[in-house]
């Protein structure tokens, strides 16, 4: 039996919806269920925050360059100099591993430089998509393309001409989710509400979704509560998220949590920010705002429209705090149920992969891709 290494590259958060699949793969190793022998997993990183998330189910990680998210605005020509320096050093990074497959997730750089590399190395690839109405431009050089909805299958053949999209209906991360609650990960409640002497508390959390200057708007919006308020910095430098503050009922933890354990604790959540904010929101069932950033077409929006939660304008927050309600219990208790689903589905294709019959959508979808994230640059 033919044994194989598989790499995987993404950002935290889309890490969280790799890693089940990995771990469901292992299992099935083990048992000697699949059609091959698993002889390494190999995690592509760029940042420390994501390598020390690929190191819980990785044999070896490499580093693949760093973000550049929240640095000023580049020229095209600045841009492309950075993505080609980027692309070598994950050539060089993942050159001579002997890697059978790359799958990958997210729309950040290290899928970019990940997808190029493993083209140059005819390396096949699979990307599980969850944004969909802003992917990384290369996912057009991967073999197959996976969505959690038939919508987006049909959205994604249609608006970028992307061939061998697969729907494997559901989001694998509400495993990941599932998994590290019952393994007891969770900080103790008590202890949170000891350290920071609040027992009923919102919780905001500062994500990709603002900009510098939304933050003290963001703010006194919120002061506006009159509530007690802890504000989880993470995108932001923490101490001028703290000279912005005002308010004595407002606190700023730690520039990095474990934020499901402060979701967890809290009795409603505001965030600005994506898909793993969303589904966290729905998995621990919390009153949520989403504040309305400049991606208004994204599949979090949609998701959060399934699932009751309002998304505002910062100036709009106080209004729609006072007509919070729960989020639908009935859609987000199928999101479980689902993501165990699209991983057997995921699985199903690592087994069945056979790169000679998947061809690439090639150019003219990545130009059609690169064309509708000009909005977002």
């Amino acid at each position: 039996m033919k044994s194989k290494n598989i790499a995987i590259a993404g950002e935290i958060t889309p890490s969280k919806t790799i890693i089940p699949l990995i771990s469901r793969l292992k299992e099935l190793d083990k048992e000697e269920k699949l059609n091959f022998k698993i002889n390494k997993i190999i995690g592509l990183y760029h940042g420390e925050s994501s390598k020390s998330l690929l190191e819980t189910c990785c044999d070896e990680t490499y580093d693949i360059g760093e973000g550049r998210r929240g640095e000023k605005k580049n020229s095209n020509a600045k841009l492309a100099y950075l993505i080609s320096k980027d692309i070598i050093k994950a050539f060089n990074a993942i050159r001579g591993k002997n890697i059978d497959l790359l799958i990958t997730a997210g729309n950040a750089g290290d899928v970019r430089k990940a997808i190029v590399a493993a083209n140059l190395l005819k390396i096949p690839v699979i990307h599980i998509e969850q944004d969909i109405y802003n992917p990384i431009e290369v996912i057009s050089y991967a073999n197959i393309v996976t969505v959690p909805e038939a919508d987006y299958k049909e959205f994604l053949e249609r608006n970028y001409s992307l061939k061998n999209v697969v729907n494997i209906k559901g989001y694998p991360m509400v495993k990941y989710l599932s998994d590290y609650i019952n393994e007891g990960n969770l900080k103790d409640k008590e202890d949170i509400y000891a350290e920071y002497g609040v027992k009923d508390f919102v919780l905001l959390v500062l994500g990709g979704d603002l900009k510098d200057q939304d933050i003290e708007p963001l703010i006194r919006s919120v002061e506006e509560l009159n509530l007690k308020v802890l504000i989880a910095p993470y995108r932001f430098d923490r101490n001028m998220v703290k000279d912005t503050v005002i308010s004595p009922n407002v606190k700023v933890l730690d520039q990095y949590v474990d934020l499901l354990s402060y979701i967890n604790a809290s009795s409603a959540l505001i965030y600005a920010a994506g898909m793993g904010m969303t589904i966290e929101a729905a998995y621990f069932n919390k009153p949520s705002i989403k504040i309305e950033g400049f991606h208004t077409r994204h599949a979090s929006v949609d998701l959060a429209h399934m699932l009751n939660i309002p998304i505002v304008s910062i100036d709009q927050i106080p209004d729609a705090y006072e007509g919070l309600s729960q989020i639908d219990f009935d859609n987000s208790g199928k999101l479980l149920k689902n993501a165990e689903e699209s991983i057997e589905e995921l699985v199903k294709i690592v087994i069945e992969f056979d790169k000679n019959k998947f061809k690439k959508s090639g150019f003219g979808s990545t130009k059609n891709i690169w064309n509708s994230r000009k909005e977002f640059r």
